[in-house]
């Protein structure tokens, strides 16, 4: 089963919904229409070599699970399939009478503190991260190992270029020597500090070396100069840097510029998912509900508009994530889900629908 022939065969969907902000009532004018829905394999394919977890577009914007794949994901309180079964009806294009066998009471359990809160956790954490990528530049050229070697000069250190400058020096002409108990501390020779030839390898490889690089020195010489090279701190900027251009690659180019508009230093829609994710996780706990369509669109809108400051939401998300743990606490919510009746239910309606298909 692919997409294109779910398509073709929509006999075999159970459920589509429009999905994202519109079903979360969240929507704007510039917002995307998102289909999520449930499909049954062909019997033929179950009893078969090859089965079909789920399908999607090629812009991923429309998603469909099988059944098994749906209940499976259902049974760990997956915050996207939770809100896929209490899509509002307003929102539901289509729902197969045996959807009615899917209940939602049967299946929410204390796992939502972590799938629920415990995401909108992992999503403050990449925010912060993203924090830190909106107020840093780097620049499109990554420096080379070179700006992290120092020499030592008096009792001061001078950059390494500039000390070879100064003397008038070629790396390539240079030769380094380890020195014993002095992690990435070397003894920087020159051939013009010797009356005979000498083979160096130079400090570098090249210009698009990732180390230095040691050469065989004569012994009983005196070393031009002692050097350092920050091999951790070269290590630290090269993944800053590949991180920085891979976000700025990946990332949304117009929820950047909305941010950058706003003079917000987050990702504005990012976080309003976030407190909407701690709310719904707040809703399960008291009502035992899960409330897609969202009354609190104002204030999450807010949010989105950068009407708070970056610290401002940690704080507030900080003050609910820290209540969330009592709310669970004093819930008669189970534990987990029951994975036997998951199972039977699973059977029931295979059986029925491809009963009804004879």
């Amino acid at each position: 089963m692919t997409f294109e022939e779910l398509q073709q065969q929509r006999h075999y969907l159970l459920l589509e919904c429009v999905s994202g902000s519109n079903a979360y009532n969240l929507q704007l004018p510039s917002s995307d229409r998102d289909l999520k829905g449930i499909f049954i394999m062909p019997q033929e394919e179950l009893y078969g070599m090859t089965q079909t977890a789920q399908v999607a577009n090629s812009t991923n914007d429309e998603v469909y699970f099988e059944i098994k794949r749906f209940l499976e994901l259902l049974e760990k309180n997956n915050p996207n399939i939770l809100e896929l079964l209490n899509t509002t009806d307003c929102n539901r294009l289509y729902a197969h009478p045996l959807m009615s066998m899917i209940r939602t009471e049967d299946f929410l359990s204390r796992l939502c503190l972590e799938t629920f809160a415990g995401y909108a956790k992992s999503q403050i954490k990449k925010a912060r991260g993203l924090n830190k990528k909106i107020n840093q530049s780097h620049t499109a050229v990554r420096k080379s190992i070179m700006e992290f070697c120092h020499v030592i000069r008096d009792s001061q250190s001078i950059p390494l270029q500039q000390w070879l400058t100064e003397n008038n020096i070629r790396q390539e002409d240079c030769g380094l020597a380890a020195i014993n108990h002095f992690r990435d501390v070397y003894a920087l020779f020159h051939r013009g500090q010797f009356t005979q030839p000498v083979q160096f390898k130079g400090i570098f490889s090249g210009e698009k070396a990732n180390d230095v690089q040691l050469s065989a020195v004569p012994k009983d010489v005196r070393p031009a100069a002692i050097m350092n090279c920050n091999k951790d701190g070269y290590t630290v900027y090269c993944k800053d840097f590949a991180s920085y251009w891979e976000w700025v690659a990946l990332r949304n180019q117009a929820r950047y510029q909305h941010n950058k508009e706003l003079g917000a230093d987050y990702d504005s829609k990012h976080m309003m998912h976030t407190f909407r994710l701690l709310t719904m996780a707040e809703e399960i706990a008291r009502y035992q509900e899960v409330r897609v369509f969202r009354q609190d669109r104002e204030f999450l809108l807010r949010i989105r508009n950068g009407a708070f400051t970056y610290d401002q939401l940690l704080e507030m998300a900080a003050e609910k994530l820290d209540n969330m743990e009592a709310l669970y606490a004093a819930s008669d919510l189970p534990d987990h889900p029951d994975p036997e009746k998951t199972a039977a239910l699973l059977t029931r309606i295979r059986a029925t629908f491809y009963g009804q298909k004879k």
